[in-house]
């Protein structure tokens, strides 16, 4: 039985036009909860999915609020018990670091000059494993964290996020905010929004046969759903806190293209050679214990790539089988 807000208390999702604040918008509005969800252009057509929702006409209302802006997010976490900050530039220029960073930290000093009690921030698995010094042997988990260093030289996303979550730790203790962060794997799943994102894209790249080669790397996944429920249940459990690590299962990507291939022999899947020759990497061993110890089940990795691919076909980002 889902838990349901006490009297449809009002919380703040940033980003939730996005592919995760979308879900985790619909899991607070199917608990119960009065949802204020912010972007920088509510009234965009990019955003008309989440009236769509279950509820959201009664207990649903977007605000104009960006994160470097600190009195929009004051004027949209106003009157809320708590937040959840999904929103951040998923991209790889270092010139956007600032807005992840930075703004994160005007969502926890907002937060606490409204009377917020209670802050759930999406950070990523990429906080978690990008260090070239962890032992192949090692589980990786809530304890362990990604190497700034390492990060600038391979990935600015990855960087900004750890920064991130690094500095909302930092001034949620300073101005005593209760922090609870999710780290999401790389997330599948049906888009509840019109325009495919970067963790969807790569699945329809290899489904449409645009890609020849792939990297000769292992990846986490989980589903969306999951995600959402995560957020919903660190924020309703009064003891949760810290880290929880939100990842379902770890495949080598030629492994995650064989699995593509079985569920879905229609589409033209052209990738079939690794990028290098070298010995394939093997995946590594992660806990999610702390989540399942929540409550929370994950959805099989096969359930969510069927998802995704009937998802892409609905919207128009992939060719009905019958064109092929």
């Amino acid at each position: 039985m889902m838990a349901k807000a006490e009297g449809g208390k009002m919380v703040c999702v940033t980003g939730a036009g996005g592919f995760i604040g979308s879900w985790v918008v619909k899991e607070l509005l199917l608990r119960g909860y009065a949802v204020r969800g912010t972007a920088r252009d509510p009234s965009s057509q990019k955003n008309s999915h989440l009236q769509k929702l279950e509820g959201a006409k009664e207990r649903l209302s977007l605000n104009y609020a960006d994160v470097m802006d600190f009195d929009s997010l004051s004027v949209a976490f106003n009157g809320c018990e708590g937040v959840f900050h999904v929103a951040s530039p998923v991209s790889v220029d270092p010139r956007l670091v600032p807005v992840a960073v930075e703004g994160t930290k005007n969502v926890i000093n907002a937060a606490a000059d409204m009377g917020v009690r209670r802050v759930v921030f999406t950070s990523t698995f990429g906080a978690v494993h990008m260090d070239p010094n962890r032992s192949h042997d090692t589980v990786v988990d809530e304890s362990c964290w990604s190497n700034l260093e390492f990060c600038k030289q391979k990935d600015w996303y990855c960087y900004a996020k750890t920064a991130a979550e690094m500095v909302a730790a930092e001034q949620a203790s300073k101005r005593g905010i209760q922090l609870v962060v999710v780290l999401p794997a790389m997330t599948l799943g049906q888009m509840l929004q019109s325009t495919i994102n970067p963790s969807i894209r790569h699945i329809a790249d290899f489904l449409n046969g645009s890609r020849k080669t792939h990297r000769n790397a292992v990846a986490g996944y989980v589903d969306a759903r999951d995600v959402a429920r995560a957020h919903a249940l660190v924020y309703e459990d009064p003891k949760a806190h810290g880290r929880y690590l939100c990842i379902a299962t770890v495949l080598h990507r030629s492994e995650l293209i064989q699995m593509i291939r079985e569920l879905f022999p229609q589409y033209p899947i052209t990738c079939n050679k690794c990028e290098d020759s070298k010995q394939m990497v093997q995946p590594f061993k992660f806990s999610n214990q702390r989540l399942r110890d929540l409550g929370l089940t994950f959805t099989p990795i096969k359930e969510s790539l069927y998802n995704t691919l009937i998802c892409l076909r609905e919207k128009g980002h992939l060719p009905p089988y019958s064109s092929l």
